[in-house]
């Protein structure tokens, strides 16, 4: 346990609901590894709260903060600054105070692809990527997949005017196009990498599939952000039927590490952090 004095720089996460985030103890690891007098808490925080929280934020001069669910796109508002990857994203999910002015970031996309070049495919350029979901993290996803030189990004969701309107809100240049729902199954078939952004098949609900892994060609990328259960029905079943497979702990790994860096300066000590939240998994 670290000890907390009066120089303890103060972080935390916001979030309805935050029980289950196993933030706090990656990045209290983190701080304890590189011996920065920091701690980091959840703090339950309710839409109608955001704004109170944000200023509690500043009052009390937190050094910074992670925002997951639902307050990834409302937080703009109550900010100094935006990060380029987060207005093009749409979200911001890490906020680093810096003498008071409080900026916005969004590391969920360079934590997702610098995961997924790491552990599963190395170079992106060129490729054919399928993104399911139209959610808050897809949107990150999607701004950091653009930089990596794909071929195309095509975006599906089930309600078909929301990925239209997200691939919308992004620049020509980044080769983002929306696909209607039956069309899915014939982009999978074709694609390089084809990557689960939605919430189907996470715990409790772990054998749910969010659409058939037998689409997918053999020796293509199936990739879940979900990181419990560690390895989804989704993944299991390609990885049956031939495919690599990348499953979302790196992701949730790396977008605490960036933050961490944001906020220290320091690099951060990627292997003990991952240690503390597999550990975590067997508590």
């Amino acid at each position: 346990m670290q000890r907390l004095d009066s120089h303890t720089a103060l972080f935390g996460v916001i979030g309805d609901p935050v029980r289950h985030s196993k933030s706090p103890i990656m990045l209290n690891r983190a701080f304890g590894e590189t011996g920065v007098n920091g701690a980091y808490a959840a703090f339950h925080v309710k839409p109608e709260q955001l704004a109170q929280a944000i200023a509690g934020v500043r009052g009390l001069g937190f050094k910074g903060l992670n925002v997951t669910i639902p307050h990834k796109i409302e937080v703009m508002a109550h900010l100094d600054e935006i990060s380029e990857g987060a207005k093009a994203a749409g979200a911001v999910n890490t906020i680093v105070n810096d003498g008071g002015r409080l900026i916005g970031y969004n590391t969920d996309g360079i934590g997702y692809v610098r995961s997924l070049k790491e552990e599963a495919e190395p170079d992106l350029a060129g490729k054919t990527i399928v993104v399911l979901g139209a959610g808050g993290a897809s949107r990150g996803i999607l701004w950091a997949l653009a930089q990596e030189g794909p071929k195309a990004i095509l975006l599906a969701n089930r309600t078909e005017a929301k990925a239209f309107e997200v691939a919308s809100a992004f620049s020509p240049d980044y080769r983002i196009s929306a696909i209607p729902w039956e069309e899915l199954q014939a982009a999978c078939a074709s694609a390089d990498v084809v990557i689960n952004t939605t919430s189907v098949g996470m715990s409790p609900n772990v054998d749910a599939v969010p659409l058939d892994p037998s689409w997918l060609k053999p020796g293509s990328v199936a990739s879940d952000l979900i990181y419990n259960p560690l390895k989804t029905a989704f993944l299991r079943q390609a990885e049956q039927l031939g495919c690599r497979i990348h499953g979302g702990l790196g992701m949730f790994i790396y977008q605490g590490a960036y933050a961490f860096e944001y906020w220290t300066g320091q690099p951060a000590p990627v292997a003990a952090m991952r240690e503390a939240v597999m550990a975590s998994f067997n508590q």
